[in-house]
């Protein structure tokens, strides 16, 4: 599955970053609902996992979930009495290590195989999918802190397509309808190509960068921090609130609130 391995290398990416950090950067809190990069890197690394023993050991993803839903534990508390144990530099090496094991997984596996969820049922290829876009999406809250702006590749059409496939569950997870239908999407790729989405239409239509589109989609950027050129009403209500993401129904960060940080020399 291409997938799989555009997971692999936008984890080797985010790697590349945490690792380059001075110690204890790690500790400090990010502008992500005041996450750290260790809360972050622990929460993937605690999903990659669970995405893991979908294919390897259903058993124990059942059980995993089991005592979640039975404990009422939080999610970042579970993922800490899983995984808290390991200081920040084995935690990052141990997950980008299991990062490798679970694209190698799912690379093999059949991309239409049903795997077992919290939620519904999904396809192998919906699961790495997942993994991607999550990586994608948190890695932005450490791109911010370190003040770096990210280098993306055109993998990030793999989190183009989430956000299309995603735009009526941004209203059913509000128990909403949709205004109408998806507007038209005119999108440049990171190579330069464009990616277009939707029925065409002068009057309901987003353009601008993919990349953007992502940060919106995805909730690590407010619509009025982006260069997004949304036209039409429709546009206009989706791009207030996207979310291609599952759980309850979140609200995108106040405009001003997440950004990349100017880097300061070391």
């Amino acid at each position: 599955m291409e997938q799989a391995e555009d997971f692999r290398q936008e984890t080797r990416a985010l790697h590349g970053l945490v690792a380059s950090l001075a110690p204890g950067t790690c500790d400090e809190p990010t502008q992500f609902k005041g996450w750290t990069i260790t809360d972050v890197i622990r929460h993937l690394h605690f999903w990659n996992r669970m995405a893991h023993f979908q294919l390897s050991d259903p058993d124990t993803l059942a059980a995993h979930l089991k005592q979640m839903a039975k404990r009422a534990i939080p999610m970042r508390a579970y993922e800490a009495e899983q995984l808290g144990h390991l200081e920040p530099a084995e935690l990052v090496a141990e997950w980008a290590a299991f990062a490798e094991t679970a694209a190698d997984l799912f690379a093999a596996a059949d991309p239409r195989a049903r795997l077992r969820w919290a939620g519904p049922d999904m396809s192998a290829r919906s699961s790495i999918t997942a993994r991607l876009m999550e990586t994608w999406a948190h890695g932005q809250e450490v791109y911010d802190h370190a003040g770096v702006v990210r280098k993306n590749h055109d993998r990030i059409r793999n989190i183009v397509t989430l956000g299309v496939n995603t735009f009526g569950w941004t209203y059913a997870t509000r128990g909403e309808t949709p205004p109408g239908p998806m507007p038209n999407l005119v999108l440049t790729a990171p190579s330069g190509g464009t990616w277009t989405h939707g029925e065409p239409s002068q009057t309901e239509r987003i353009e601008g960068l993919a990349e953007e589109f992502c940060q919106v989609v995805t909730q690590t950027r407010n619509i009025a921090d982006t260069n997004l050129k949304v036209t039409g009403p429709v546009a206009t209500d989706w791009m207030s609130k996207a979310q291609c993401f599952a759980g309850a129904p979140n609200p995108p960060p106040a405009a001003g609130t997440r950004f990349t940080r100017k880097a300061t020399a070391p």
